[in-house]
């Protein structure tokens, strides 16, 4: 009798788990449209506060590089200013015909 008293019923036991921790919708059609339209409601709200947030970091972002940058000369100023620091170069022009000369690379 002591052996049967205490006997675990896995299945019954997992019933009953599975039962008291899955939703279920109510019975009621409006309240099921109520309860939906909850749902998509602070779905909404989150999105919206979603990209009110990487907004707002965003423009800080924006506004610290400002002011990290503020004082400073603009590239404008740097290479047409006093420093005169301009890029001189010497190019010249490739003919068509010795671009194909070169064989194809290897494909790997």
């Amino acid at each position: 009798m002591f052996a049967h008293a205490f006997r675990f019923d896995h299945a019954r036991f997992q019933d009953r788990v599975r039962a008291a921790v899955s939703p279920h919708k109510p019975r009621q059609r409006w309240l099921r449209f109520a309860f939906g339209l909850l749902g998509l409601a602070i779905l909404a709200v989150l999105v919206m506060f979603s990209v009110v947030v990487g907004a707002a970091m965003i423009a800080a972002g924006l506004l610290l590089r400002l002011w990290q940058q503020r004082g400073r000369p603009t590239a404008s100023h740097r290479v047409h200013g006093r420093g005169g620091r301009v890029v001189d170069g010497e190019f010249r022009v490739v003919d068509t015909p010795r671009l194909h000369d070169r064989p194809p690379p290897p494909v790997r």
